[in-house]
């Protein structure tokens, strides 16, 4: 059976964007072994599960980006989560509008790769609460923000799995559900 993997930038003290959605603050910490270690669990993934607003955001991005993660994100499907939008333009995609658990575990039952979750705070705390994310990979940024968009919007018992240190302060943590 295929696994979930939620991966995503926080702030040392749990956020994942500033109150007003801005992601400036994880930039400067995206040193080449990030980069890197973002590429190899992206290159495991073959199927991405994304709510509309994130879906939008890369849509508008990746399908025209030449950086190397351009190619494993262009290539993967998307399953886009929502009840509102009617098309999904960017190769690849399609509207998932069925029970949020009834659609993963199918996806979870397909062949494949690794079915990665890229973000969206309040996709992620929905995958989150429904108890759908097998593993946690997060780049913890050394720097505290002080408010946010948190990642979590509940308590979740979790066992840490995997670290990884980075050259610019950055940590990558990997945990899965206790």
């Amino acid at each position: 059976m295929r696994k979930v993997v939620l991966m995503m930038s926080v702030s040392l003290d749990g956020f994942v964007a500033r109150t007003n959605g801005e992601l400036d603050w994880l930039f400067p910490n995206m040193s080449a072994d990030v980069v890197d270690w973002s590429s190899e669990t992206l290159s495991e993934a073959d199927t991405h599960v994304l709510g509309k607003e994130n879906y939008l955001e890369q849509a508008a991005h990746w399908p025209t980006a030449t950086d190397d993660l351009a190619p494993l994100i262009n290539r993967a499907t998307k399953v886009v989560f929502s009840s509102t939008l009617t098309t999904a333009d960017w190769a690849n995609s399609r509207i998932a509008t069925g029970d949020l658990a009834k659609e993963i575990d199918a996806l979870k039952q397909e062949p494949g790769g690794m079915i990665f979750v890229p973000g969206g705070a309040r996709f992620a705390q929905s995958m989150s609460r429904a108890g759908l994310i097998d593993e946690y990979r997060l780049l913890v940024h050394p720097v505290a923000l002080g408010a946010g968009q948190p990642l979590f919007a509940e308590e979740i018992a979790l066992e840490l799995i995997g670290t990884r240190s980075f050259e610019t302060g950055v940590t990558a943590l990997t945990y899965r559900r206790a």
